[in-house]
């Protein structure tokens, strides 16, 4: 039977599902290496910026949110951009992306980025054609201009089947804690599945790059992708191991005298449970 699947990669479709036992203990060792990278970034004063981009529920937020849990917000921050306000209209586009970027000893990952433009804003026609086009030709310089400032750029495009998609907006729309996920744009792209494939198809041939290339993440199935793209980021970034100092528990102070507030004269939260 011909099978009419859309879908932006080989698919995973194949694969058995990784069980849950098997893919925490994965994930807790690859967290484990994530923190020994993060206090590499620290101790090198490295500047890093990873930009995750795809289609709408393709995966990309739980991916970073299992990069985050375990490491340090100072050092491991999310820029995760609302729609720009209309001073920020008038602004040169990278503009409202600039005060996000690293300092050194930072890592930031972008949920989301300037590719708004040549995906989101080209297909619901929130760009003209002149702001498009410039973008395309202004956007591998700009990455050039980072690169040669000294930060590390990695992009992953999560790639998903229209049928994965479809299945993933249709348990939104039944679960109260991601039923927030969902916005008109969101609701729109459902629609344009060809129109969004010949954008981000375009928005390669003009931004993937020797110097930035895309890396993309087979997304259908997301416990292999999360794992996947962890491997990867790792590999991207050589770093070793910094032992961390020996820390001693000092001796509390011990007052002579002091007597605590009784605790009745304290507010407690309700144990509901």
């Amino acid at each position: 039977m011909k099978n009419n699947k859309k879908s932006e990669n080989n698919g995973n479709g194949s694969k058995n599902k990784i069980e849950e036992k098997v893919y925490l203990k994965e994930l807790e060792d690859l967290q484990v290496e994530l923190v020994k990278l993060q206090e590499w970034v620290r101790e090198k004063e490295l500047k890093v910026v990873v930009i995750f981009e795809g289609r709408d529920a393709a995966g990309k937020g739980g991916t970073i949110k299992r990069i985050t849990e375990k490491l340090n917000p100072r050092i491991c921050r999310i820029a995760a951009l609302a729609k720009p306000t209309e001073r920020e209209r008038t602004q040169w586009y990278f503009q409202r992306y600039v005060p996000h970027l690293p300092a050194s000893g930072e890592m930031v990952l972008f949920d989301r980025s300037w590719y708004n433009r040549p995906v989101v804003e080209r297909v619901m026609n929130f760009c003209t054609d002149e702001e498009y086009w410039e973008f395309l030709r202004s956007c591998p310089n700009f990455e050039r201009m980072l690169i040669r400032s000294g930060i590390i750029l990695i992009k992953y495009w999560f790639s998903v089947s229209d049928t994965e998609q479809e299945k993933r907006f249709r348990s939104r729309l039944t679960d109260p804690t991601k039923r927030w996920k969902f916005s008109e744009v969101d609701l729109k792209s459902y629609t344009m599945w060809d129109d969004y494939s010949k954008a981000k198809d375009e928005m390669f041939g003009y931004t993937d790059t020797k110097q930035s290339p895309w890396y993309v993440v087979n997304a259908d199935d997301k416990r292999r992708a999360r794992l996947n793209c962890i491997s990867h980021l790792l590999s991207m970034i050589p770093y070793e191991y910094i032992p961390p100092e020996e820390i001693k528990l000092p001796e509390r102070q011990n007052i002579s005298g002091y007597v605590r507030v009784p605790i009745s004269e304290q507010t407690f939260v309700p144990e509901i449970y």
